[in-house]
């Protein structure tokens, strides 16, 4: 997306630095080894394997920090940082590959904003730059625009040369751009559906037990930003609750595909602790689903 499209940034716009690497670790799909609805178990064998994820960083790579939202799941590192900012604001996502477990190049690439095409992030020999092959110990600095046409939330990958193997390993996140004056919501809940091996993940784990627990309370304002990765679609339910579409209909589910993403809100007022899942029953079944607890 061009950055020429973008309106023309409000005075009150912000410049916004992130700092992120894509660091090597060890990850349990199932740090239980539990199915718990089914009365399977798994050893570690079959859930733990090494990959790479991109993680939050203090500023220069200084040390590391936590990748999830106050008030989100139960986890951290997959997905990656999720990376806030209001329309017309301009994002500079400092980047540093410390991938010293594979030693591939990396890169992000980024869904929903405006940059030129040195912050594409996109590998094709012959014609991308750096942004795109950033070799191990390498840095560099993606530099975006929100527009008025960015308001959601948009997917960020890796695309550089080893794209595959990346995002199958769960290198990814989320962008969730506001409005210039839109309310800030009480809760923000990431949701990534995205196969991996023999399991159907969110945020990287499967099964009750392993995926995140989200939390909110009566009266809040909620947010689910929800997207998939992989080559499958996949339908986001969440038990006893309705939301609106932009025409006002009434719905308790939404289909996402590949590299697609939405946003929903509700105010709460249902206390309890309720499922949310991909309503694709294999799917379910081999780990897409989680609980989200409601307190008074």
């Amino acid at each position: 997306m061009g950055a020429a499209a973008a309106a023309a940034a409000p005075a009150s716009a912000a410049v916004r630095d992130y700092w992120v690497a894509a660091t090597p670790v060890t990850w349990n799909i199932v740090p239980n080894q539990h199915d718990a609805i089914m009365g399977m178990t798994y050893t570690p064998a079959q859930t733990i394997f090494p990959t790479v994820v991109y993680r939050r960083y203090s500023r220069n790579w200084r040390r590391p920090l936590n990748n999830e939202p106050q008030g989100g799941g139960n986890q951290n590192l997959m997905p990656g940082p999720l990376l806030r900012a209001r329309v017309g604001d301009r994002l500079r996502v400092h980047f540093k590959n410390m991938d010293t477990s594979f030693k591939r190049p990396h890169s992000m690439h980024f869904h929903g904003v405006h940059y030129r095409p040195s912050s594409d992030g996109a590998y094709v020999p012959g014609i991308s730059g750096r942004d795109a092959d950033v070799k191990p110990g390498r840095t560099y600095t993606y530099k975006l625009t929100a527009g008025s046409d960015s308001v959601g939330t948009w997917p960020y990958h890796d695309h550089g040369p080893e794209m595959d193997a990346s995002i199958e390993g769960g290198m990814w996140g989320m962008l969730s751009i506001r409005g210039r004056h839109e309310p800030v919501p009480d809760r923000e809940f990431v949701v990534v559906f995205a196969p991996m091996g023999q399991f159907q993940s969110i945020d990287g784990r499967a099964f009750v037990g392993n995926t995140p627990v989200f939390h909110s309370r009566v009266g809040d304002t909620v947010q689910w930003d929800v997207m998939a990765m992989g080559s499958e679609h996949h339908t986001f339910h969440v038990h006893g609750h309705r939301w609106r579409t932009a025409d006002g209909t009434p719905r308790d589910t939404q289909t996402v595909g590949p590299a697609e993403s939405f946003r929903i809100r509700w105010k709460e007022h249902d206390p309890g602790t309720w499922l949310y899942h991909c309503h694709v029953e294999s799917h379910m079944m081999a780990g897409m689903i989680g609980t989200y607890r409601v307190t008074r």
